[in-house]
């Protein structure tokens, strides 16, 4: 029928799907905007939504997945993760549909199933089997005519560009299940508008697949040709709201209208606050804004230094979500556990005071202080904070934002580089239960079982967790780059043969449990896989390599076409050197 979708657009989803009916309530139907002679009525009734595959010349081939995001259940028994939506740094983080009470395998149910499949092809190594991916269309749950049911905005199309297999808890019980990081596609070039044509010609079963891809996106073709080497040119990126996005604003009869974007759900992190009530202005927060706000939190200075009281405060409230615990804690265990950090890691001329930041940090947009009655606020003293004992730390957006492990690592670096780059990092790391974020490579499973022995007489019989490396996979790469530096092309001589090393860049141990795959790996000389491990260097976005101290230009990494880069782990070394730019 030639319907359109827009980008940021509301669409009825209703019980009559009657597609002959344009608008329902005010609002575009959905059913009659995809209405197709080929394809089946889609379904939303679930969070994972496949069209059904179509028998073509080229092999079968599946038109689309719809995915449904509802923000407004995250945190209930139904649906205990949180997905997170940046969509101006063209990134959601999405959790499948594993639940505690689920007896299969994890990656078995029905919605897994489907995403890893389509992560297979998405993650395919040419573009004659890339063009037989399925495309993400990718809908979240809004509030309209005063009920948060039957209404959704179209946010756009996305890639799986990678997954994790994770550990949730619900009902006090933990479950495995997966997050996927999506990327969105750039819809610009279309005018923020995708036509339901592509998706009808590709569940035609009469088209060849060149011929349903001309009716792609621009976005999706290059990345069809180019793979995830095109991510950082065809990601969806804006620095203002998108047009038509929808935004906060308060309907007659007080009636709360919620951007598609952020609805903010209850947070598993605190179950005590409801949610905003009608006369509370919602404000959007997205990865960019908080890194943003991280980045300029307001720091008294004592003698010429910036003190570090808020930047210790804010990293201890980011590890009790890296570390699962809840995101508001009471004053006493904030005055013991904060002030044991400001105690040794403040500054030497500093006085210990951690009821500042536990108050002042409310400045900063990321805090939340409850408990402390009107005529306390205005001057808190720490007895009072003793006697009332009030709870603070982290708002609940921020919390779920940095629930996802890429947002948490660019939050850690960008508090690290900003205010305690003269810290001891593995010591601070350590203290706050964040051991690993200072290096790319990470903690190994067995640290503990290593640390304990000493000496050749210490010896016991021990279970021991270890990560398995491919050594053929290292070899294979070294192979392929002749044993030269893909930074500065040196190959060492050894006495019978040439010498190099292969650099995981997602490093395997903890916390950032990357993949032993070839797209994982560099070819590096010991010099610069130091360097490389240590943070002191990172790969812009142009592939250019530089010193992360002062981004002075070292080298241009050096590619091979049998060699796929995954650009999403480059993305990930880059913040954790608090270097991502995307």
């Amino acid at each position: 029928m030639g319907s359109q979708l827009r980008v940021g657009e509301v669409l009825r989803s209703a019980q009559n799907r009657n597609p002959e009916i344009a608008v329902i309530d005010g609002y575009p139907n959905i059913h009659h905007v995809t209405a197709s002679d080929h394809l089946a009525q889609i379904q939303l009734s679930k969070g994972i939504n496949p069209i059904a595959k179509v028998k073509t010349p080229g092999g079968q081939r599946r038109p689309a997945i719809l995915i449904r995001s509802s923000l407004w259940k995250a945190g209930s028994a139904e649906t205990p993760w949180h997905d997170v939506f940046d969509l101006d740094n063209g990134h959601i983080s999405y959790f499948g549909d594993q639940r505690v009470d689920h007896a299969v395998p994890v990656g078995s149910t029905q919605g897994n199933a489907l995403l890893l499949e389509a992560f297979a092809e998405h993650a395919a190594p040419t573009a004659e089997r890339r063009a037989q991916a399925v495309p993400l269309l990718v809908f979240a749950a809004v509030s309209r005519n005063k009920t948060p049911k039957g209404y959704v905005e179209f946010c756009g199309v996305a890639i799986i560009e990678g997954l994790e297999q994770i550990e949730q808890r619900a009902k006090g019980r933990p479950f495995p299940n997966y997050r996927y990081d999506l990327a969105v596609l750039d819809l610009s070039p279309e005018d923020d508008r995708l036509d339901w044509a592509w998706i009808e010609a590709r569940g035609n079963p009469g088209l060849r697949t060149d011929d349903a891809l001309a009716h792609a996106p621009h976005a999706w073709r290059e990345w069809v040709e180019h793979g995830h080497a095109a991510l950082p040119r065809v990601r969806r990126q804006t620095n203002d709201a998108a047009p038509g996005r929808a935004t906060p604003r308060h309907a007659g009869g007080g009636d709360r209208e919620l951007p598609g974007l952020f609805p903010v759900p209850r947070s598993s992190y605190d179950t005590e606050s409801p949610l905003p009530g009608p006369t509370e202005p919602l404000q959007q927060m997205t990865a960019g804004v908080l890194m943003d706000r991280l980045g300029s939190l307001q720091v008294h200075q004592n003698n010429g230094r910036p003190s570090r009281h808020k930047p210790l405060a804010m990293l201890w409230a980011v590890s009790r979500i890296a570390n699962g615990q809840p995101r508001l804690a009471p004053w006493r265990q904030f005055r013991d556990e904060v002030g044991g950090l400001l105690a040794e890691f403040g500054l030497p001329e500093s006085s210990t005071t951690p009821e500042y930041p536990f108050r002042h940090l409310k400045t900063s947009g990321l805090w939340d202080l409850n408990g402390l009655p009107p005529e306390h606020s205005a001057k808190p003293h720490a007895a009072t904070f003793d006697r009332l004992n009030p709870r603070a730390g982290l708002t609940g957006q921020v919390a779920n934002l940095l629930s996802d492990p890429f947002v948490r690592t660019q939050a850690i670096a960008v508090l690290r580089e900003t205010y305690l780059a003269d810290v001891d990092q593995h010591a601070l790391m350590e203290r706050l239960g964040l051991a690993g974020y200072e290096s790319a490579s990470g903690v190994p499973d067995d640290i503990e079982d290593r640390e304990g022995e000493a000496g050749p007489a210490a010896r016991r019989t021990a279970m021991l967790s270890r990560i398995v490396r491919d050594t053929e996979l290292a070899a294979r790469v070294k192979l392929l780059h002749g044993d030269r530096c893909q930074v500065c092309s040196l190959q060492l001589s050894t006495r019978f043969s040439t010498y190099s090393e292969a650099a995981h860049i997602r490093g395997l141990g903890r916390p950032h449990n990357g993949p032993d795959k070839l797209s994982n790996l560099l070819v590096l000389c010991p010099n610069h896989h130091v360097q490389f491990d240590a943070l002191a260097i990172y790969v812009d976005n142009d592939d250019t390599v530089r010193m992360t101290t002062d981004d002075t230009p070292i080298g241009q990494l050096r590619r091979h076409s049998a060699h796929q880069i995954n650009e999403a782990h480059l993305r990930y070394h880059r913040a954790l050197c608090g270097r991502d730019h995307e």
